[in-house]
C-alpha cells in the first residue's frame, strides 16, 4: 500500500512539474487577453489518474507564481484549472468529451480575472472568445493528442502510474 501511495504522490508531482516547465517555456503566449497555455493540455490526464487533479492545481499555482501573476490570478486561475481537471475526471468514461470542462471553466473565470485584476480594456465577450479559442487549442486539440499518445503506451510503462487507463 505504501509503495502505491508513494507512486501516486510522485505521479502528481511529476504532472505539477510538467505543468510548471511547459508554462514557463511558453510564458509569452501563456498569459494575457490572447493566450494559449499549452500546459493546459495536461488537463486530460485526470482520465488516467485522480492524482493529476492536485498535480495540475499545484502546478498551476506555482507556474502562476513563477511567471509573476497577481494574487487574484494565482488563486482564481488555479481554481479554473482545478474545476476543469475535476470535470475531466468526472468524464473519464467519455474521453472525447473530457476536454470540455477545462475549456468552460477557463472561459468563465479567466476573463473575469483579466478584467478585475489586470484591468484589461477588452470587452468581456472578446476575452471569453480569445480564452476559449486558446483553451480549445490546448485542451481540445493538444489534450486529445496527448490522450491518444498515452493510451498507446505499453501497459508495463503505465500500469502502476495510470491505474484507470483503459486500452
Amino acid at each position: 500500500m505504501r509503495k502505491n501511495y508513494a507512486l501516486q504522490v510522485a505521479t502528481g508531482g511529476i504532472i505539477a512539474g510538467l505543468y510548471i516547465v511547459i508554462t514557463i517555456l511558453v510564458a509569452p503566449i501563456a498569459s494575457g487577453p490572447i493566450q494559449i497555455r499549452i500546459s493546459e493540455a495536461l488537463t486530460i490526464l485526470p482520465i488516467f489518474t485522480p492524482m493529476a487533479i492536485p498535480g495540475l492545481t499545484i502546478g498551476c499555482v506555482l507556474a502562476n507564481l513563477f511567471t509573476g501573476c497577481v494574487l487574484e490570478d494565482i488563486i482564481f486561475g488555479s481554481l479554473a484549472t482545478l474545476i476543469g481537471a475535476f470535470g475531466t475526471r468526472l468524464l473519464r468514461k467519455h474521453p472525447y468529451l473530457a476536454w470540455i470542462p477545462p475549456v468552460v471553466s477557463n472561459m468563465v473565470i479567466v476573463p473575469i480575472v483579466l478584467l478585475k485584476a489586470y484591468h484589461v480594456e477588452e470587452a468581456w465577450w472578446y476575452l471569453v472568445l480569445t480564452i476559449g479559442i486558446g483553451e480549445i487549442i490546448s485542451c481540445g486539440i493538444l489534450g486529445l493528442l496527448l490522450y491518444q499518445a498515452v493510451r498507446k503506451l505499453p501497459e508495463k510503462l503505465t500500469g502502476n502510474i495510470f491505474p484507470d487507463m483503459e486500452r
